[in-house]
């Protein structure tokens, strides 16, 4: 059933490939250069190696190799991922830039979580890159980092269609006036807030 939805909605973003219909330069490169780009990384072979990474589905290390890119190509000096997962995206993520400073919180209650975030939000005084991967408190975690970010931070929003609140929520998002720039990738979503840039949403034919 999943393998023949996606199947199903590679096929209603066929027209949104390969950056198709898309005029900004640094757009066009992020999606062509960035987003589709095939060759094999340094770490991609050792990262396959803990047994958590070879049990995942291929479209899930599909979206942990692009978080490796995107951190590659951003080069944040401080990463923050909150979620519930088993960890592999953020060790993707951290291997792409070993200098920066990473934040992984995970945790299953509230109260606990959103005061870790706090607190290393004060403590890093600003966020370049922000991972909302699956935890139920995605909207108090957007706004709550929020303030912590700037023109050049990269938000990357997971499973923005897992269900019917979070894909009205990521719709929210690309209507919020702080948001300038999105990718819809389908398994996850991106955010950029130049505020110099006319805002602008995007759909990618990502799978």
């Amino acid at each position: 059933m999943l393998l023949a939805q996606r199947i199903w909605n590679w096929c209603r973003r066929f027209r949104y490939r390969c950056g198709y219909g898309v005029h900004s330069p640094s757009d066009f490169f992020l999606i062509t250069s960035v987003v589709y780009e095939d060759l094999p990384y340094y770490a991609y072979e050792r990262l396959k190696m803990s047994p958590s990474s070879k049990s995942l589905p291929h479209y899930r290390e599909k979206v942990n190799k692009l978080l490796f890119r995107l951190v590659n190509y951003y080069r944040p000096m401080s990463l923050v991922e909150v979620g519930e997962g088993n960890g592999e995206a953020f060790r993707y993520m951290s291997h792409a830039r070993t200098s920066m400073i990473s934040v992984d919180l995970k945790g299953v209650e509230k109260e606990e979580t959103l005061r870790r975030l706090k607190m290393e939000l004060e403590r890093l005084k600003q966020v370049d890159f922000l991972h909302i991967a699956f935890t139920p408190y995605y909207k108090e975690v957007f706004e709550m980092v929020f303030s912590y970010l700037h023109d050049e931070s990269c938000v990357v929003v997971g499973d923005i269609y897992a269900s019917a609140e979070r894909k009205t929520w990521w719709q929210e998002l690309i209507n919020d006036e702080r948001v300038r720039i999105s990718f819809d990738l389908y398994d996850i979503g991106l955010l950029r807030f130049e505020k110099k840039r006319f805002k602008q949403n995007y759909k990618v034919n990502f799978f």
